[in-house]
């Protein structure tokens, strides 16, 4: 007769599921904070391209001749 998984767990178990669970969580709203973070930096940095481009770029200074 083949045997069968116990049914209930005990306390450790259910807390280490409890603690892995959360761990989960936890990286998954990191990963979703980097993600929105990393989007607008993006966006800033393509922005500022941008408006660098719509700028002249700046005229070199001149020597100065050494007489």
């Amino acid at each position: 007769m083949p045997t069968r998984p116990p049914t209930t767990f005990s306390a450790s178990d259910q807390r280490s599921r409890m603690v892995l669970d959360q761990i989960e969580k936890e990286r998954a709203a990191a990963d979703a904070k980097t993600a929105r973070l990393k989007a607008l930096r993006l966006a800033k940095e393509a922005e500022e391209k941008a408006a660098a481009a719509q700028q002249p770029a700046p005229a070199k200074p001149r020597r100065k001749r050494i007489t």
